[in-house]
């Protein structure tokens, strides 16, 4: 027992996938502008603290310097008057702290002056957060507190923190909330970005599939009977290039059906004649043997001529498949020998061999002496005993557009002029095949342009009314150096 192998791919319709992925790819987008601007944030923010800590650091170096108490403009006699003096005039930010200390002594800049009642954090009251910052060993450095992380620098009076130092501490915590609060205030406009860009690429994902649906629905409508209905294209997009080749394959499939019915149709009236006489002289056999024996042959007669009619069905069946003809390198000089030869059989006829062709042709050389051979029973029906048909061929062109010609031609009574184009139909019968000893089905020129087609060339016919015609064979033939492969 088989069963049904599981159908693959997605179930979710084509526009839900389409507005998926942009609305995807713009949310991966938005986050990493997001990530990328609360980084660049971030940095931005521990740049300004260090440039502020150096800062400070450079507006005290510059103070002790200078060396001279305002107030007595004389040089400082202590560590502890001048972080006193330095410390009592600045006005640190909000996230800001200025700390001198000489042994003991302890001095904060006064925050009231800048509008702030307390500091950020008590540096004073903790004790071995002090003993990390004077270690003589580190000078600058970051600090986990619970007030949040802490950027500091400490400049010592004189090199030596014994001394005396000033410790610039920045509290780096507020203005991550701050760099936080524009992170979520830029993610409400972009989850407002992601709405809009679901209903504008619902939208569009609508416009570009409208084709595609039109598509579609011409593809439900068409039926085994009615291949008329068609893709609306608009524009010049690939969608619509898309429309145009499939009414394009429209087109053709519509015109390879009408061609099968008329073929069917053809062969159907074409078998239904022999089949309709068969059967009335089997109806009318009488007991005379001569009648018999007369009504036999006929009967055989029919039957043959039947099976020629499905022998050229089956060579035009065969030409769709890919290796109806196997091409190989033939020479062209003994090929029309042959010719000749097999012609001779056909019947009595004046066969005369014109010009040769001499060289070497890549073809195949059974189709073609089928097409020629062919060529050449079309000519004895509209031939008399003893009339002239004369057979040649030749090279024309150099190089790769070098082309091998053959034809056959008669002393008929040729070809109408409006008769050229559609005598190498299928079933179709001329008006000289009122004049022909024995009328075919219609199918061998019809093969005849198959074999030509199948090489890549053309079936041919020149002809001026009441002094015969000349069909022939128009292949490709490039030199032997031009041949692909």
């Amino acid at each position: 027992m088989t069963t049904e192998p599981a159908a693959r791919g997605s179930s979710v319709p084509a526009r839900w996938r389409i507005t998926g992925w942009i609305l995807l790819s713009t949310l991966i987008a938005l986050t990493a502008v997001l990530v990328t601007v609360r980084s660049a944030l971030l940095a931005d923010g521990e740049r300004r603290a260090n440039a502020e800590i150096s800062q400070e650091a450079e507006e005290f170096a510059a103070f002790l310097a200078q060396g001279v108490d305002p107030n007595t403009a004389r040089p400082f006699t202590s560590a502890e008057r001048v972080l006193q003096v330095f410390v009592g005039r600045q006005h640190p930010d909000d996230d800001e702290v200025l700390l001198g200390q000489a042994g003991t002594y302890l001095v904060e800049a006064d925050r009231r002056g800048g509008g702030f009642e307390t500091s950020p954090y008590d540096l004073k009251s903790d004790a071995a957060l002090l003993a990390r910052l004077s270690d003589p060993a580190v000078r600058y450095g970051t600090e986990d507190t619970p007030a949040g992380p802490m950027r500091w620098g400490r400049v010592d009076i004189d090199a030596d923190p014994a001394q005396g130092s000033l410790v610039i501490a920045i509290f780096t915590e507020q203005r991550q909330e701050s760099t936080d609060r524009v992170i979520r205030l830029m993610g409400l406009v972009a989850l407002g970005g992601l709405a809009l860009t679901l209903v504008i690429g619902w939208l569009a994902a609508g416009r570009i599939l409208a084709p595609v649906r039109d598509l579609h629905k011409v593809a439900a409508d068409i039926g085994e009977r009615d291949l008329t209905a068609r893709v609306p294209v608009h524009g010049r997009d690939d969608i619509a290039a898309v429309a145009e080749t499939f009414n394009a394959m429209l087109d053709r499939l519509e015109e390879a059906y009408g061609l099968q019915r008329r073929f069917v149709d053809d062969a159907a009236h074409e078998l239904r004649t022999p089949i309709t006489v068969i059967r009335g002289h089997l109806e009318l056999l009488g007991d005379d043997p001569a009648e018999r024996a007369h009504t036999l042959r006929l009967v055989d007669d029919e039957l043959a001529r039947m099976s020629r009619i499905v022998s050229d069905l089956l060579v035009l069946a065969r030409a769709e498949r890919p290796d109806f003809v196997n091409v190989r390198p033939v020479e062209v000089t003994d090929l029309m020998l042959d010719l000749e030869a097999k012609c001779q059989a056909l019947a009595d006829r004046t066969w005369l061999l014109g010009d040769i062709a001499e060289g070497t042709a890549t073809i195949d050389g059974q189709r073609v002496t089928q097409a020629v051979l062919q060529l050449a029973a079309n000519a004895v029906q509209h031939t008399g005993a003893g009339d002239e048909i004369r057979m040649g061929s030749r090279f024309e062109g150099p190089g790769a557009q070098r082309r091998l010609l053959l034809w056959v031609s008669d002393t008929g009574p040729g070809v109408q002029p409006g008769e050229a184009e559609v005598i190498f139909e299928r079933f179709h019968h001329g008006s000289a095949a009122r004049h022909a000893t024995r009328a075919g089905a219609g199918l061998g020129l019809a093969i005849v342009r198959t074999i030509a087609d199948a090489h890549g060339g053309r079936a041919w016919v020149r002809s001026t009314p009441g002094e015969g015609a000349t069909f022939g064979l128009d292949l490709p033939a490039p030199t032997t150096s031009e041949v692909p492969g």
